[in-house]
Formats: structure tokens, sequence, C-alpha cells
């Protein structure tokens, strides 16, 4: 992740971030690092968003 972050409210039900809470603590990350870790890992697998290792070897292609 960047160092240039943005920051932005989130509304989300009791339940959800109580779950998500959960998820967090099983995972050893915050809240806000478990968001970023799926909003991440979802931009990826929708092809949104390069890995790094893809651009790496894009980089070496080059």
């Amino acid at each position: 992740m960047s160092s240039d972050k943005k920051s932005f409210v989130l509304r989300i039900d009791a339940q959800t971030f109580a779950a998500l809470e959960k998820w967090a603590a099983d995972d050893f990350r915050s809240v806000n690092g478990q968001l970023e870790w799926l909003i991440d890992k979802a931009l990826k697998d929708a092809g949104r968003k390069k890995d790094s290792s893809q651009k790496k070897k894009e980089e070496k292609e080059d």
C-alpha cells in the first residue's frame, strides 16, 4: 500500500462491524487493516488492481 492514504467515513451496521472485528482479531490486524486487505484483495481478484508480482513482471518485460 502506498503512504499517501486517504481518509473517509464508513457506516456499517453493528453486526457487520462485530464480524469484521472478530475476523481482524483472528488475523492479528486492526479493523482498518482488515478493511484495507479486503479491498485490496477484491480489487486484485476483479482485475482492477495489479498485484506487486504482476507489476514486477511487466517492468522486467519493458
